[in-house]
């Protein structure tokens, strides 16, 4: 992979980061646009922490990138396992559960 010596900076508050558990992704023909939300249990809404804006490419870059990162994550640590959702999660809570 080619190095392009570009020197980054990190500032202390973005640094921190910010939990994310949903993203939502649209995009139109010249950008794609992730943001990103934490949904907390109970709560039916989820405000949006994060948003970024990417052309085309750099989304595909993105996506190449996430993927070669995750096939050496699971080469090194192991499988990440997604779950399946059940229908009894999906249904809410039963008469009498809150």
């Amino acid at each position: 992979m080619q190095q392009y010596g570009v020197e980054i900076e990190l500032d202390a508050e973005v640094g921190e980061g910010i939990y994310s558990n949903l993203a939502l992704i649209t995009h139109s023909t010249s950008e794609f646009i992730l943001d990103f939300a934490t949904v907390m249990p109970g709560l039916p809404k989820a405000r949006i922490k994060s948003r970024v804006v990417l052309t085309p490419e750099h989304a595909k870059r993105l996506l190449r990138s996430l993927q070669e990162n995750i096939v050496r994550y699971e080469s090194t640590i192991g499988k990440i396992e997604i779950p399946t959702p059940t229908s009894a999660q999906h249904s809410g809570p039963k008469m009498g559960e809150a």
